[in-house]
């Protein structure tokens, strides 16, 4: 039996852009914040057979804007710096959590960092680690 997102309390998200290209993205409301998920596909995969680099800093940068967005109270945000350290191979049906967190905010910038991994039944195998910076774009007075 594999992980069943919709059983443990996620739900879909609505699909816009880029991350949307990825898949279905998947939310989740925690009383510490919201994590951000993913199925991985055979689409997703390097020739290698493993979950792509670019997939997964493509999801992290998309979960880490959207808890950017929130700490700036809903300001458009965007990147400006995505620093990632990947820790272990994902393979294609595996289900990826993002859990984030702001480290510091200023009026226009967002510190952020999280961890990545790979939710199955028996809990979370961490398969990255990403830290990044992003813009508050407020308009200019």
């Amino acid at each position: 039996m594999s992980f069943d997102p919709a059983a443990d309390g996620w739900r879909p998200m609505p699909r816009a852009g880029l991350p949307a290209g990825l898949g279905v993205p998947w939310g989740k409301k925690t009383e510490t914040g919201w994590l951000y998920g993913l199925w991985t596909v055979d689409d997703h995969t390097n020739i290698n057979g493993v979950l792509h680099g670019g997939v997964l800093m493509t999801f992290a940068d998309h979960g880490l804007s959207m808890l950017a967005w929130e700490a700036a109270e809903r300001a458009p945000c965007t990147t400006i710096q995505l620093n990632t350290q990947f820790l272990d191979a994902v393979h294609p049906g595996e289900f990826l959590e993002l859990r984030g967190e702001v480290v510091r905010r200023t009026r226009s910038l967002v510190f952020m960092r999280g961890i990545v991994g790979v939710r199955d039944l028996s809990g979370v195998r961490d398969v990255g680690a990403v830290d990044g910076l992003w813009r508050v774009l407020r308009p200019r007075s």
